[in-house]
């Protein structure tokens, strides 16, 4: 029990700092930039350009991890957290250059994201090396994290300024810095076991990739489609809110409400996974980001806000970790790091969308032709990934030749 304990706290202080930085430097995006002088429109290319690059980098990255050579799950994180540690330093020096800022934050916003999968690839591969850890409990103790500090970013950030979150960003990733350095596999001979495993099975590019999972690939267009109504909501959430009547302040609250939910779905998803699929939770989760959205679609008031953003237990709360067991699961041991970065570069994609189009539909339309659209998109995600899950192979065997 000592030793699960030992390992599974680790990866717990790596998720608490991930997604602690995660807040400040995605779900305070809007918040930061528009204080810099940004516009929506603004807003929404700079995420998107971000979303667009990291999309591109986490399939490539994975690629290049899933081969023996230096680059592991590993050091990726750790060059990762340097380069967010370093970005967040320059900002406080060069913020009142705009083109500084957009590049600057920009690159860090789409680091961030990038390295999101392979967090989840180095539970899976330390797990197979015989490190007994608790991945639903440190994934939920991640949006614990996120959520505290969302409760209490919102409040500082009002008193003191939004530099607050560049010290958060520094801090936190000197911390990650540390406990990723420190983490290694348990014994000496996985790393090598390992490598081997990956020069016998781990020739699958990207192209093979796609025609050996064929559901998962579908699914993902599906998942497109929930981040797309996603990210609408959490980029532009301080816009809603202020439609809505509230302000920073009730904007950490929403984030906190939303981040807490997740911890107890997270915590007991391997009990869940003793009565349903992954495949099947993937498809409810879908479901819920739907209804989640239209919620906030007819919502006059912030207790009707908040009532949309307790959704987010059934939707992004078992979408994680059920496609991160689902990859787990499904791929052959060489694919994990791709099956990882697939899915969260359909997240990104979606972002990419939901950037490009949001913000140019809210300066024009107005927040109910937004929503209306998010969730129209939505709802065509449903069902596509219903179509994905329950009629398309999971897994084909490759011919060898």
């Amino acid at each position: 029990m000592k030793k699960k304990q030992f390992w599974t706290l680790r990866y717990i202080l790596l998720n608490v700092t991930y997604f602690a930085a995660f807040c400040t430097i995605h779900a305070c995006a809007a918040l930061y930039l528009l204080e810099q002088g940004f516009s929506n429109v603004e807003v929404g290319v700079l995420l998107a350009v971000a979303n667009i690059v990291s999309a591109i980098v986490q399939p490539i990255a994975a690629d290049i991890i899933d081969k023996p050579g230096w680059l592991t799950n590993r050091r990726f994180i750790l060059i990762c957290v340097a380069i967010i540690g370093i970005g967040s330093l320059l900002l406080v020096f060069l913020h009142s250059s705009k083109i500084a800022v957009f590049i600057i934050y920009a690159l860090i916003y789409m680091i961030q994201f990038a390295y999101q999968p392979v967090m989840t690839a180095l539970c899976f591969e330390y797990q197979k090396a015989g490190a007994d850890i608790m991945y639903g409990l440190a994934r939920g103790l991640g949006s614990a994290s996120f959520a505290i500090t969302s409760a209490i970013i919102g409040k500082a950030v009002e008193n003191y300024g939004v530099g607050l979150l560049l010290t958060v960003n520094i801090v936190t990733m000197i911390l990650s810095a540390l406990l990723i350095f420190f983490f290694r596999k348990p014994e000496e001979n996985t790393e090598k076991q390992s490598e081997e495993k990956k020069t016998a099975a781990g020739k699958t590019g990207v192209s093979a990739f796609i025609k050996k999972y064929p559901a998962y690939m579908l699914y993902l267009v599906g998942t497109i489609c929930f981040f797309f109504a996603h990210n609408m909501i959490n980029d532009f959430m301080i816009q809603i809110i202020r439609n809505l009547g509230g302000g920073e302040a009730q904007l950490g609250y929403a984030n906190f409400l939303q981040a807490i939910l997740e911890l107890p779905v997270m915590a007991l998803i391997g009990i869940v996974l003793k009565k349903f699929a992954p495949k099947t939770l993937m498809v409810f989760s879908g479901a819920a980001f739907f209804v989640k959205i239209v919620i906030l679609l007819f919502a006059t008031n912030m207790a009707t806000m908040y009532i949309s953003q307790s959704f987010q237990l059934f939707a992004y709360a078992v979408f994680i970790p059920a496609a991160a067991y689902y990859v787990s699961n499904t791929m052959e041991e060489a694919d994990q790091v791709k099956g990882q970065a697939f899915i969260t570069s359909a997240i990104t994609m979606g972002g990419v969308f939901s950037n490009l189009l949001s913000g140019v539909i809210l300066d024009h339309l107005g927040m109910r032709s937004m929503l209306l659209t998010g969730s129209g998109v939505c709802a065509v995600g449903v069902v596509i990934a219903f179509v994905a899950m329950a009629k398309l192979p999971h897994y084909r065997k490759q011919n060898v030749g």
